[in-house]
């Protein structure tokens, strides 16, 4: 395959063929993000993009899933999109699924039936970063939307019959935030009722602007036991039904997962051992992203 930079992609696609048909983020502005700083977001063109399914079936013939990459392919054009998807259900005649990482501004910039044309195409699911329900903390972190147009956007992907996996990153707010991020998060999340949920544990990335704000001392980063009591706060707080919640991702402490909201007590309550039991938390040089 040919890549353009870094290829980044959700754990649940580890086993999964990276298909990369934009390079970078046509957002790139979030202060916490150092993934996408080296390129300039542009979309492939379609002879790249069949060129590289091409490629790749020579290959890999058998591939059951395929990822589209960058940052936020959903930005292309639905009739590019839909071409995409058609080419590769022809190609892989295994093929099961297809995902895709997709911003707010993304989604909300498509109609309803170009949801439901993706779907009906073969897109599987949507990998969509909410963050944060806070307004504020999403104002200081510059990713560009509200928490009612992330809840829209979300809305509008499983109206249209769309699997939605939602990612949070818990710390984002700081210490001075802890509090409302955990609540007014866990207020959101209950609000679009995901298929998946998933807490990262905020990771400082060099050279990336928070970077910088956490070295002057204006940002202050969660202890590992802040965090612990941040993540617990907001699983107080949600509700939520059949909605499959993992936190077992390498940034974080403490490995979670159940179902909310029928598991939320056993994970509270494992996260109150936790809290008793500090030893039981990765130590910090076995995170990563």
């Amino acid at each position: 395959m040919r890549y353009e930079g870094a290829i980044f992609r959700p754990p649940s696609e580890a086993s999964s063929l990276i298909l990369q048909i934009s390079v970078g983020c046509s957002n790139n502005t979030c202060t916490f993000c150092g993934a996408y700083k080296d390129k300039k977001f542009r979309v492939k063109s379609w002879l790249e993009i069949e060129a590289d399914i091409l490629i790749a079936k020579r290959y890999l013939d058998r591939v059951k899933r395929i990822f589209l990459a960058d940052g936020n392919a959903m930005a292309l054009d639905s009739s590019l999109l839909i071409k995409t998807l058609k080419m590769l259900y022809h190609e892989f005649p295994f093929l099961e699924r297809v995902g895709i990482y997709a911003g707010a501004q993304d989604i909300l910039r498509k109609q309803p039936e170009e949801l439901k044309e993706l779907k009906e195409s073969g897109l599987g699911i949507v990998y969509f970063g909410l963050e944060s329900g806070s307004d504020k903390i999403l104002k200081m972190v510059r990713k560009g939307v509200t928490p009612a147009q992330m809840i829209e956007a979300c809305k509008m992907v499983m109206e249209a019959g769309l699997t939605l996996s939602v990612t949070v990153i818990a710390g984002l707010g700081g210490q001075d935030l802890s509090e409302e991020h955990a609540i007014e998060t866990a207020s959101a999340v209950s609000a679009i009722n995901p298929d998946y949920l998933s807490t990262l544990s905020l990771m400082v990335v060099e050279g990336t602007p928070l970077y910088e704000q956490v070295r002057r001392g204006e940002f202050k980063l969660l202890t590992p036991v802040q965090y612990l009591k941040e993540i617990k706060l907001m699983l107080e707080n949600v509700s939520l039904k059949n909605c499959i919640y993992r936190s077992n991702h390498a940034s974080n402490y403490l490995p979670l997962r159940g179902v909310l909201n029928r598991d939320k007590q056993k994970l509270i309550s494992l996260l109150e051992t936790a809290l008793s039991n500090p030893n039981m938390l990765r130590p910090e040089f076995l995170r990563g992203l």
